[in-house]
């Protein structure tokens, strides 16, 4: 079963760091796409940031400049440094990827559990 577990989050005040990570494990044979989008209450989901195999990330324009995305091949792996974190970053935030676990197969989309990140004023 393929799956995507995420870790990192936490409470941290604003100006500060967190690292989230996401790992996709079972039998994955290709990724297409890995990134992370996030969602604050009352809110719709939005993209963070995302990174095509292969291809350049891209971000949004409220975090450029502050987060980089960054994928590990090898692990399957794909990581978010937030830095200089404000109080409007507060939200779930959860990692997606594009992908497939038998070549015959169309890719799909995958979820993280998502993980809480907390920016205190």
């Amino acid at each position: 079963q393929v799956q995507l577990v995420e870790s990192g989050g936490g409470l941290v005040q604003a100006g500060g760091s967190l690292r989230l990570s996401c790992a996709a494990s079972g039998s994955v044979v290709n990724i297409d796409l890995m990134g992370w989008r996030r969602q604050a209450p009352g809110k719709q989901r939005e993209l963070v940031a995302q990174f095509p195999t292969g291809g350049r990330p891209n971000y949004a324009d409220s975090v450029k400049g502050r987060f980089i995305i960054d994928r590990d091949y090898t692990k399957n792996t794909v990581y978010l440094q937030m830095n200089n974190l404000q109080p409007e970053d507060t939200a779930v935030y959860y990692c997606n990827a594009l992908m497939k676990s038998d070549w015959r197969e169309p890719s799909s989309a995958y979820w993280g559990q998502g993980t809480q990140v907390t920016v205190s004023s």
